[in-house]
């Protein structure tokens, strides 16, 4: 593929490039990139086959042209100078052939920003499983208090900014992925980040379609260390991979930057306290134990914002206005976002798709609202989460729910060393244990469920990393009422 840009490739080339063309721009990553992108002064056109909200609300308000990919000729794409090819498009397929054939230059979106953007600038990478996105939302609140102008770059959809800025270059966060960048650069997306100071969030196995174990991730990691962070390392301690990277990598051992923290680590967060209205918890900071009052409530949200309050104390930010930006945060669209009532029940929209993700999710709600019950409508999406690598963990997951509608998975896990998940098997041990469940096939099914097993005055969550067949774009949804203001 001599027509193939990676990072090098790029900044060898940048004076060369001044139009660029997004091919699938609807993916989170791909918009917030657009959107960089488009700040940083290029000429920024993109397409997809289906835009769904909340990305295609964001991007049809940054004003940056798209198209049903169905409308884009070979001709109109020969006009630009690179296409950046999300990540959806598969190796064997028409539209990688076609992409191949135009005879002009492609890329990847992280080889893309990290070339033409990051590679200049004072870049924090927040890695992980969990709580990357949550955690880069909640740095950027914060540094933006302590009266900074900081860069960012999330894949999420936020209230009321966009979800990328170019910032001052004092401090850029961004969401760093330890998934591929693209069919043709079979690396994890930070590598391309040039990455100053890295929060590890959390560290377990995923993404079972292109990693075999949870080694092949802890490598992707060990070489970012060894080759780009020279600033602060910040991880959790009640992950054992987590633990067993920091020892498994010698350079890091010698930095006086690393810390660590979480419930099993001396710094804490310790004597944590929650109700519907929020949290407070203290840390142990220079051998003194400081307290903190939020708004954020469950167990998982408090380490994010842990992770970050570690980070900006060693930045040297005056520690009374650490305590002053996180009294008042918000969270990103599809974490737990509240979208309306349904019959006097609260309807809840979160990601969570991995079990580690979906017990956290329902521990927060069981918080935040504990004298409602609780039905949970999970879709297993992703192609991990479609395999039967974690189905003994989602039942036990879920056990936490008062009923629970399973969404079954309308296409096979891709993980070729896996069978896929068994959801009446799910459901079967969900029942055994008292905790009401059922597998919806369709979405009059799913419809028809949530009708008439809801009970009175319940909180409903629904939580998927996809549509859950097509419940957003459904007369449910069209049907909820506002919460008050």
């Amino acid at each position: 593929m001599i027509n193939e840009y990676n990072l090098e490739k790029i900044i060898e080339n940048e004076n060369n490039i001044k139009k660029i063309f997004m091919y699938r721009v609807c993916g989170t990553g791909m918009g917030a990139a657009a959107c960089l992108l488009k700040e940083k002064g290029y000429l920024v056109e993109g397409a997809d086959t289906i835009f769904l909200p909340p990305m295609s609300d964001y991007l049809n308000s940054t004003g940056i042209h798209c198209f049903n990919l169905s409308e884009v000729s070979k001709e109109y794409l020969q006009k630009f100078d690179l296409i950046v090819v999300g990540n959806v498009v598969p190796k064997k397929s028409k539209d990688a052939s076609y992409i191949e054939s135009l005879g002009i230059p492609f890329s990847s979106f992280p080889a893309t920003i990290g070339a033409l953007i990051l590679r200049d600038l004072n870049i924090v990478g927040v890695a992980g499983t969990h709580g990357k996105t949550t955690t880069t939302y909640l740095l950027m609140q914060m540094f933006s208090h302590f009266n900074m102008s900081p860069g960012y770059f999330i894949g999420g959809v936020l209230d009321g900014c966009n979800s990328s800025k170019l910032g001052d270059g004092k401090y850029f966060f961004i969401e760093s992925d330890e998934y591929d960048c693209a069919y043709f650069e079979k690396r994890s997306k930070f590598q391309d980040y040039f990455i100053n100071h890295l929060i590890i969030t959390s560290l377990e196995f995923d993404h079972g379609d292109i990693f075999d174990s949870i080694q092949d991730i802890k490598n992707e990691f060990k070489d970012l260390l060894s080759t780009s962070v020279d600033g602060q390392l910040i991880y959790s301690q009640d992950y054992i991979s987590c633990n067993e990277l920091v020892l498994e990598s010698e350079r890091i051992l010698k930095s006086s930057l690393v810390n660590n923290y979480g419930l099993n680590s001396q710094l804490g967060p310790i004597n944590i306290d929650e109700d519907k209205n929020g949290s407070s918890f203290s840390l142990i900071l220079n051998g003194k134990e400081e307290k903190f009052k939020t708004n954020l409530v469950g167990e998982h949200n408090i380490l994010n914002l842990t992770s970050a309050i570690i980070f900006s104390y060693h930045e040297k930010i005056d520690l009374n206005l650490i305590k002053s930006a996180v009294k008042n945060l918000k969270l990103v669209k599809r974490r737990q976002e509240e979208k309306g009532y349904f019959k006097n029940s609260i309807v809840i929209d979160d990601f969570a798709h991995h079990p580690t993700a979906v017990s956290a999710t329902i521990q927060s709600l069981r918080a935040k609202y504990p004298k409602q019950k609780l039905m949970i409508i999970f879709e297993p999406a992703s192609a991990t989460s479609r395999s039967s690598i974690f189905e003994e963990k989602f039942v036990e997951s879920l056990r936490g729910a008062d009923s629970v509608l399973i969404a079954r998975p309308k296409s096979s896990t891709t993980i070729k060393s896996s069978t896929d998940l068994n959801c009446d098997s799910i459901a079967e041990k969900l029942n055994d244990s008292n905790t009401y469940s059922v597998v919806c096939d369709n979405l009059d099914s799913l419809l028809d469920h949530i009708l008439n097993h809801r009970e009175e005055d319940s909180i409903i969550a629904v939580l998927s990393n996809s549509n859950c067949l097509g419940i957003w774009q459904s007369s449910f949804a069209e049907s909820l009422q506002n919460l008050p203001s």
